[in-house]
């Protein structure tokens, strides 16, 4: 079977789709990936997957994707594909009208995380559903990551015939896991903290709807935790800017010599392995994998109480789940797990025991594979 896997731009593509990818041409399939063109497409290229690049415009509005669209109607007319897989909601939709056009006999959906939330305005809010449920037409199997998405998309009249199905978010467990002493001390060394300091990671794109204006503010609380970020901003960012917190943040000596901005990494498993605690103050996610990841590796978890993360994160037992936009709640669980050791240690754990037994990629593929027929 010829399969296309769309997504929007070559992050997604790499750390979301390619382990599908992967399994799937394992089966015997002949799997293409779509999305805008870019650096990190590299490791898909160098596995010999092919890449056709489509001119996703850097911008939520639909209509700026019209090059996009004619494009992947062209795509879709000359490959002739069995299946079309799409992700993203942009891309997912402008994909989904192309290939019901193109007569691709088979469409699904997997929602990663609806673009609306709850704290939208509520014209947005609304704006958004209407354009989700436009999609609908042109779907035959919708698949949700979290249980909450399914829920929404039901009341919502987003999914086809009323159908969805909850698969999950997964991470490798041979490769997200916890470290030995020498991987632990390498990893400090990586991050540049010395043996006694308690460090946090945080994994997610600079962009403030991640949480980093408060999470900075709450480091200037927090005096003795060290905070490591990873992700930069993308160039199809279209969300707000950090640039003002960051500066407030590294203009206190204080602050600034606890704070390590480590950019876009690929060794991202290696350096959680030198942490005691992963922070994610995000505003709205789907299923935050990054989360996973965290627990996979037995850290515990500092979230905010938002769709997707108040699912993965069992509040006071595998990590500690905080209002969003609250700086001085996020501060106060961060100083929390910082001066109480034995309860970071019990809650990695726990965190551990649960990603294990739900959060295994695997299980996801499976599933996915299942629902597209294959």
């Amino acid at each position: 079977m010829k399969i296309a896997q769309l997504t929007n731009v070559d992050f997604s593509l790499t750390h979301f789709l390619l382990p599908l990818m992967r399994e799937l041409r394992a089966r015997g399939h002949e799997v293409v990936g779509l999305c805008a063109d870019g650096p990190k497409l590299a490791p898909a290229r160098e596995e010999g997957f092919r890449i056709e690049p489509i001119p996703f415009a850097r911008s939520a509005n639909p209509a700026a994707n019209l090059p996009a669209f004619l494009a992947l109607l062209r795509l879709f007319r000359r490959e002739r594909f069995d299946l079309l897989h799409v992700h993203t909601p942009l891309a997912g939709l402008v994909g989904r009208i192309a290939g019901r056009m193109a007569g691709i006999p088979r469409i699904a959906y997997t929602a990663h995380g609806f673009y609306f939330h709850e704290r939208m305005r509520p014209s947005a809010y609304r704006a958004h559903v209407l354009l989700e449920r436009f999609g609908r037409g042109f779907t035959d199997v919708l698949m949700t990551q979290s249980a909450e998405d399914a829920e929404t998309a039901v009341a919502e009249r987003i999914a086809p015939g009323g159908a969805v199905t909850v698969i999950g978010n997964g991470v490798d467990p041979a490769l997200f896991r916890p470290g030995t002493a020498a991987e632990r001390e390498a990893a400090r060394v990586a991050l540049g903290v010395s043996p006694g300091e308690v460090v946090a990671i945080m994994v997610g794109r600079m962009v403030a709807e991640k949480g980093y204006p408060e999470l900075f503010a709450a480091l200037s609380r927090t005096p003795r935790l060290v905070l490591a970020c990873i992700g930069t901003r993308l160039e199809s960012d279209h969300e707000g800017a950090v640039d003002a917190a960051l500066a407030a943040a590294q203009s206190d000596p204080a602050t600034a010599s606890r704070l390590r901005l480590l950019g876009y990494r690929t060794d991202v498993a290696a350096l959680l392995r030198g942490a005691d605690l992963f922070v994610l103050p995000s505003h709205r996610e789907g299923m935050p994998r990054a989360i996973i990841e965290a627990m996979m590796t037995g850290l515990p978890v500092v979230a905010t109480r938002i769709r997707g993360a108040r699912e993965i994160v069992a509040d006071g037992a595998t990590g500690l789940l905080v209002p969003v936009r609250d700086e001085a709640a996020l501060a106060a669980s961060l100083a929390r797990l910082v001066d109480d050791a034995p309860l970071r240690l019990a809650m990695g754990e726990a965190s551990l025991a649960r990603a294990r037994a739900e959060y295994d990629e695997a299980q996801v593929i499976a599933r996915q594979i299942a629902l597209l027929g294959l």
